[in-house]
């Protein structure tokens, strides 16, 4: 006889009971773009609730399958970061078939508040998030992760091809034309090579503003706290730099991204820098066409998602990219599929 699914909040009392947190008042913390929600826990009489070193925690609630599938990921990553004396969660419990997890609280001082409260020097910051690269592709040895995903071309190829598969076709007001498909594909497959030709390390894939803590009473990069990494894998190492100096949600001021980029290549002075400016041209593109095609797609089933009003921002990142060498064959595409001169209110109205 089949036995009914307990709801989900009788599966959560019921964990916390088991971890010691049955008492705790719990504060909800929203959502991201998956099925994972977070609340903020703060056992009675000691925590706060704000991070400010009382007993408290956060509990990673995923949901759904493919939510609870991230868990031992994020598991294992969190423990390769700490091996790398950097600054993940420590994991205090978690029920891995549940989707559950129970772990250190950073606090509230995401860099992203930080920046747009316009109080703090910007400066400081990145150069904290960019030594943390740096010290992470010196540390990380990926022969110590054998399981992880690889963000190879072929990886690489179809998660830009959700461009095609979404946001083209808004943008247009119709389907592509027969071939265009193809045509975009191929060229990936041509541009994407120039883009792996360094050596791999630790991709940690989200690696922006708002999953990064100003972490007090931590020195060096110690000081800044990682979040969001569960979708990490081995890959090219130019990629989360690029992801923390082309922000989606921000204008990074063009010095301060060359001013990093200069910091992060000093550290290792034996790269090509012809190679990682190729590199990271590529990259970006790949991560701005799959932002682009992803909110597209959430559009689609969500009318006036409020992701949309960095849509814009993401396009011109996008078509930045691509004035590079290596990525004619995909300026080439746009030029031919897309229409020309898109601005800011044509983007939102597609949508």
């Amino acid at each position: 006889m089949r036995r009914d699914t307990p709801p989900r909040e009788t599966v959560i009392r019921q964990f916390l009971e088991r971890s010691g947190w049955g008492t705790a008042r719990r504060r909800p913390m929203g959502a991201d773009w998956s099925a994972r929600r977070y609340e903020r826990l703060a056992l009675p009489g000691k925590g706060d609730g704000n991070g400010g070193g009382g007993a408290t925690a956060i509990l990673m609630d995923c949901r759904d399958m493919v939510a609870a599938s991230q868990v031992p990921p994020f598991v294992q990553i969190a423990g390769l970061l700490r091996d790398c004396a950097l600054s993940s969660p420590v994991i205090l419990a978690g029920d891995e078939p549940q989707g559950l997890l129970l772990i250190e609280d950073f606090g509230d001082d995401d860099y992203a508040r930080l920046l747009d409260g316009g109080d703090v020097p910007w400066g400081p910051l990145y150069e904290v998030a960019t030594d943390v690269l740096v010290a992470l592709h010196q540390r990380f040895i990926p022969a110590t992760a054998p399981d992880l995903p690889r963000y190879d071309m072929g990886l690489f190829r179809d998660q830009v091809m959700l461009f095609a598969d979404a946001f083209a076709p808004a943008v247009r007001g119709g389907t592509l034309p027969a071939g265009a498909w193809d045509a975009l594909a191929e060229a990936w497959e041509g541009v994407l090579p120039a883009a792996l030709t360094l050596p791999p390390s630790l991709l940690l894939r989200d690696y922006h503003p708002g999953n990064l803590m100003r972490l007090a009473g931590r020195s060096g990069v110690a000081a800044c706290g990682l979040l969001d990494f569960q979708d990490g894998g081995i890959g090219p190492r130019a990629y989360d730099l690029v992801s923390l100096l082309e922000d989606a949600r921000r204008d990074v001021p063009a010095d301060l991204r060359q001013a990093m980029t200069r910091r992060y290549l000093a550290a290792f002075p034996g790269i090509d820098e012809t190679a990682f400016a190729a590199s990271t041209a590529i990259l970006g593109a790949v991560r701005h066409a799959r932002i682009l095609g992803r909110v597209a797609q959430l559009a689609e089933a969500t009318t006036g998602a409020p992701q949309l009003s960095f849509l814009p921002r993401v396009w011109g990142q996008f078509t930045g990219a691509i004035r590079h060498p290596a990525l004619s064959p995909i300026a080439h595409w746009v030029e031919r599929h897309l229409p020309a001169n898109l601005d800011a209110d044509t983007i939102v109205r597609s949508f």
